[in-house]
């Protein structure tokens, strides 16, 4: 089952239209996220992990979604996003423990064909 890769792809898709019809707002988003999000005095896994611990305690499951894949993408092991899980918790409380959960099964999910971390 792909269910969570299946809504990666919507998210995606769903980025490429809102990029298009909202024109300079859109673009500009993009480049703020690109800018913010690269290697820095803070590396890229770090900040992609960061976001992971905010969309969990804001309980936005896309931007949960993207970031955890964004922070895979970046080598985040599962100990890193457990821990980053965790961090989640202890700011937010009953959400993001509910939340956790959605971002551990994605977890599975997205590193399941790859192997143990």
């Amino acid at each position: 089952m792909a269910y969570y890769k299946e809504k990666l792809d919507k998210i995606s898709q769903n980025y490429g239209l809102l990029t298009e019809m909202s024109g300079e707002p859109g673009k500009d988003f993009l480049s703020l996220h690109a800018s913010a999000l690269k290697d820095g005095a803070l590396p890229h896994k770090s900040k992609e992990l960061m976001c992971l611990c905010v969309a969990i305690s804001i309980r936005c499951e896309g931007c949960i979604l993207d970031h955890l894949r964004n922070a895979i993408k970046a080598g985040a092991t599962r100990e890193e996003i457990v821990e980053t899980v965790n961090t989640a918790i202890v700011m937010s409380g009953g959400p993001a423990y509910v939340y956790g959960g959605t971002a551990l099964d994605a977890m599975e999910e997205l590193l399941g064909s790859e192997g143990k971390k």
